[in-house]
């Protein structure tokens, strides 16, 4: 894969980014830094790129005349329809922009959309194996749930292979891999908030992450294109690929953060909601750093659940 077409790649994911016109400043800013940081491990002026996308100077058309195989139309529309799907279900503005890309892919009608079904599928993955009547409160909100017992060992436990798990998905060169991630740490926090009494939905959970400070469209794209620039998803199209680098900080920032979101939502369910934003943000961030210094620890494990990962297998799990 030539540089002009891993640009061309990451330009639509951009745009699919921007697509809803929702993404508000925090997003945004989210979304920069993850150009910063991959064009510190590209040949590519990333962060220039960001800019050209959000001024609306770059065109959709002049990116897919780039990619010049079938492998790679139906690599940059998996991963635009993954980049539409990271927060949710696309919305009919994320639907109109995956419409003109398949368009502009000259992608056959059944492949786009099986594309968007397992999208769809894992974003709206069910919380829990069984149904729940009960909505989540918002964000803020004033509620007294009762104090269950609660084995905190057991649920740190279920943290850290929740953490390791994530950071195994990101060695699959599969871009499939990266979509699972988001669900599984969305049903994380269902399980921690479940645990201290409270019934979550996914309106509550979202909100939750938001508050924090996780960018969940800039996480997926920063997943995916560290596997783009790294050449991990080379593998997918019969390439050798560049360098497992950028795979492996992709794979420390996955455990680190899914590490941090873990252990955040445990403090803030466990103290009955009392964080405020500032808080939330503030403890977020150290239990990220906290995180990204235990991947080390635990990086032979990491490895070791990669190798024996069976994805077709969690893809049906995941969808219930």
């Amino acid at each position: 894969m030539e540089n002009e077409q891993t640009r061309a790649i990451l330009a639509i994911c951009l745009l699919a980014a921007f697509a809803d016109n929702r993404k508000d400043a925090l997003e945004r800013e989210h979304i920069r830094r993850v150009a910063a940081s991959l064009s510190r491990d590209a040949e590519i002026d990333l962060v220039s790129l960001y800019q050209d996308v959000l001024l609306q100077r770059v065109q959709l058309d002049d990116q897919t005349a780039a990619l010049d195989t079938p492998e790679l139309r139906h690599l940059a529309y998996e991963m635009a329809v993954g980049v539409c799907d990271a927060d949710g279900v696309h919305d009919p503005a994320e639907r109109a922009f995956l419409e003109r890309l398949s368009a502009a892919l000259q992608l056959a009608p059944d492949k786009a959309a099986h594309c968007i079904e397992e999208a769809d599928a894992l974003a709206a993955a069910p919380l829990a194996t069984g149904p729940s009547s009960a909505s989540g409160p918002s964000i803020g909100e004033a509620v007294s749930a009762p104090a269950p017992a609660v084995d905190e060992a057991e649920l740190d436990r279920s943290i850290l292979q929740a953490a390791i798990l994530n950071g195994a998905l990101e060695l699959l060169p599969q871009s499939m891999a990266s979509m699972a991630i988001i669900p599984l740490q969305t049903r994380l926090v269902y399980r921690i908030g479940k645990a201290y009494g409270y019934e979550l939905d996914r309106g509550h959970i979202n909100d939750f992450l938001a508050t924090a400070g996780v960018g969940l469209t800039s996480q997926y794209v920063e997943q995916l294109g560290r596997k783009l620039i790294g050449g991990l998803l080379g593998k997918v199209l019969g390439g050798t690929g560049r360098s497992l680098g950028s795979a492996a900080t992709g794979s420390a920032m996955s455990f680190a953060s899914t590490y941090a979101i873990g252990q955040v939502a445990k403090r803030y369910y466990a103290g009955g909601r009392r964080l405020d934003t500032d808080a939330l943000r503030e403890a977020f961030s150290g239990l990220l750093g906290r995180g990204r210094a235990l991947q080390q620890r635990y990086l032979p494990e990491i490895e070791q659940r990669a190798g024996g990962l069976d994805l077709g297998r969690l893809m049906t799990e995941l969808r219930g």
